[in-house]
């Protein structure tokens, strides 16, 4: 769907958004591709452009939104034949095939000013492939284990400091009656972010990551140990059933109508559970507990990214856009509790007076020396990624059937990293 800014630009002239970098007098058109389809980020960014219009009326700006799956099947081919000027993506490895393939802009000159270099320096590393920066973070956000306070006062239970803990829990839990977990893997991104915390626990962070760089074989032990312990967790009956079946909004219920305690999802599951009814009483956050000891802990931390494409006609405009989305004001405005509820990635920025965006911001400020992943679907090159987690989806629900699924997993690997 487009629509236009410039109707709207003087009704938005007074706009308490605004960016703190110096107005450049721009003009032309202006094409911003958007993933953000769903309707609380849709509405924050179609606000965020408006102002941004507001300060440069000589600029015709269109924007097209499309929906997030479509987009990923979409942006090569926009990319490469109708380019917009800006459009939305994801950091790190996912970068990876637009950056080889020559399809989005160095800008690594907005990297070397001050309000940039100073400013984003903790998500410099997940933008950077090269030794260059391909585009620029707008929002980021916690993932870790959202449960039922009240189920656990009920029955006794702290949030657990160590696996050990975590499974007495879950056998607690499911001697109540209830699961320990919901999650919905009918999309299979989602067992991919138990995949992540299992084995960043196990094996920490680099051997994560050296996985995903195809540097481990799927047959190799460390990996196999990583998914002995997820069988531990299958084995005792932690999750709900059918989850094979369920989308992960699906699977809220679960977790509502308290027939499940937690779930392990990114800080964007606390808006659909409130508005079901669990108030802050109710609803509680803790980090994924060690698992190996001595192993620093690691985070999932999805960035959410803005860039200009190679083949943009207004790359002077796209620029001073990207300056305007990471300033310090705009970061704060766009990430409170009341639009994205997630964290803002400029650290002169104010985080929302939000309970889960405070613990999740001091969580991956002051409580993750082992290293911040982007998510299984994002740090994994993208073909790797789908096979996997396809697997990772059969292993949840057949865990027989692990050594054919990691034999099919190296034959992947072979051929995606060759």
């Amino acid at each position: 769907m487009r629509f236009t800014t410039k109707s709207m630009l003087m009704a938005l002239a007074g706009s308490t958004m605004l960016a703190s970098s110096a107005t450049a007098e721009l003009s032309g058109d202006l094409k911003i591709f958007l993933d953000t389809s769903n309707p609380a980020p849709r509405a924050t960014m179609e606000k965020m452009i408006a102002d941004f219009g507001a300060e440069h009326p000589g600029l015709n700006i269109e924007t097209t939104v499309i929906d997030r799956e479509a987009y990923k099947t979409q942006i090569r081919n926009f990319l490469t034949a109708d380019s917009p000027d800006v459009a939305t993506w994801y950091a790190a490895n996912r970068m990876g095939p637009y950056v080889n393939a020559g399809l989005f802009e160095d800008v690594s000159d907005l990297w070397a000013e001050p309000a940039i270099a100073d400013n984003l320096a903790s998500t410099k590393g997940a933008m950077t492939i090269d030794g260059k920066q391909w585009g620029v973070p707008y929002t980021y956000y916690q993932w870790g284990i959202y449960y039922r306070k009240d189920i656990y006062e009920e029955l006794g239970l702290n949030e657990p400091a160590n696996f050990d803990e975590m499974k007495s829990n879950c056998q607690a839990i499911l001697d109540s009656g209830r699961k320990c977990y919901t999650i919905g893997t009918k999309f299979l991104w989602t067992a991919g972010g138990w995949f992540d915390y299992l084995n960043m626990r196990t094996h920490g962070f680099d051997f994560h990551m050296e996985l995903a760089n195809g540097g481990v074989k799927w047959t190799d032990d460390r990996v196999k140990q990583t998914f002995a312990n997820w069988r531990e967790l299958i084995d005792m009956g932690a999750f709900v059933d059918n989850h094979q079946n369920y989308s992960w909004q699906e699977s809220l219920p679960f977790i509502v109508n308290g027939e499940a305690a937690a779930i392990l999802k990114g800080n964007f599951a606390v808006a659909p559970l409130r508005e079901a009814g669990l108030d802050d009483s109710k609803l509680d956050f803790y980090q994924f507990p060690e698992i190996t000891p001595g192993i620093a802990l690691a985070e999932d931390a999805p960035t959410d990214t803005f860039h200009i494409p190679a083949n943009a006609s207004n790359k002077e405009a796209a620029r001073e856009f990207l300056r305007f989305v990471v300033s310090a004001n705009v970061q704060t405005e766009i990430n409170n509790g009341a639009n994205l509820g997630q964290l803002p990635v400029n650290a002169g920025s104010a985080v929302d007076n939000d309970k889960f965006l405070n613990e999740g911001f001091t969580m991956l400020s002051e409580n993750s020396p082992g290293g911040v992943a982007q998510f299984f679907d994002r740090d994994f090159p993208a073909e790797m990624a789908a096979e996997a987690m396809q697997g990772l989806q059969e292993f949840m629900v057949f865990p027989d059937n692990l050594d054919d699924i990691l034999k099919r997993l190296d034959k992947v690997q072979e051929r995606v990293y060759k």
